[in-house]
């Protein structure tokens, strides 16, 4: 567990360092070479598909037996029954805008149970990391999420979709949630979100329509440092409907979520 997190955190960072260096090195959004996928919301850019083709690489030569699933079309299969999963660059409109909430985020799972996660946010050099049963950590300082347990005190983070439709939905939910709560943020990086509730800068943190890339990582180092993770009725929890929170607030939450659809 502790090889596998710390080759998890060496591939987070040496990919978000090169993104990082890629962004700084153009002046301009029109200098990304930028696309879009799912909608024109969507963004991808040569930047992230050259960080995933470098993540891809290092564990080609170091873990040639383990699958490889990434944001950007990697689905190479294993036989070691270990699987990667890659999100070289979370929050690509953060980064395309050239706003911090970015990161690289870096899971591996053995037989679909995550064992060891790391995700790097390379604007503010932080780099939040778990492996199962051995805690979490920022910057390799323990973590603990939040103490909180008053609902109406909770700091609350989410994300939209990139369907509009979908996302109206989830805008008017967050309009009848927020009377309940101190306040919502939606900073565009589910798998910073996820490592603000570890470190204790988010009480909750909820969301749909993720792929399992944008949580892997996230949603375990979250764990790991005390936060309960669920779906929004307080089963198994699973990328299209997470919920993430400290665990003084967790009932009190799924009970508003049923109440507020």
């Amino acid at each position: 567990m502790t090889d596998l997190r710390q080759l998890a955190e060496s591939l987070a960072r040496g990919t978000g360092a090169l993104a990082l260096a890629g962004r700084r090195a153009a002046a301009h959004p029109s200098g990304l070479g930028g696309t879009t996928k799912s909608t024109t919301t969507d963004m991808v850019t040569e930047f992230d598909r050259a960080a995933e083709a470098y993540i891809v690489d290092r564990l080609r030569n170091l873990r040639p037996d383990d699958a490889i699933i990434g944001e950007e079309g990697t689905a190479d299969e294993g036989t070691s029954g270990y699987s990667w999963h890659l999100d070289p660059i979370d929050g690509a409109t953060n980064f395309v805008y050239d706003q911090p909430a970015w990161s690289t985020s870096v899971a591996v799972a053995y037989h679909d149970q995550m064992v060891a996660g790391a995700v790097f946010v390379p604007p503010l050099d932080e780099m939040c990391s778990a492996a199962l049963g051995g805690g979490a950590t920022l910057n390799a300082s323990p973590i603990a999420a939040s103490t909180e347990t008053d609902l109406a005190l909770a700091l609350v983070g989410t994300g939209f979709n990139y369907q509009a439709g979908i996302r109206a939905e989830q805008a008017d939910r967050v309009a009848r949630l927020i009377p309940n709560v101190r306040d919502i943020r939606r900073l565009g990086s589910a798998a910073i979100d996820l490592c603000f509730v570890a470190v204790g800068r988010l009480d909750v943190y909820f969301e749909e329509h993720l792929n399992l890339w944008d949580a892997a990582a996230g949603e375990l180092i979250a764990r790991e440092a005390g936060a309960i993770s669920t779906d929004f009725s307080g089963g198994p929890p699973r990328p299209t409907q997470l919920l993430v929170a400290a665990s003084g607030l967790h009932v009190a939450f799924v009970d508003l979520l049923k109440n507020t659809r």
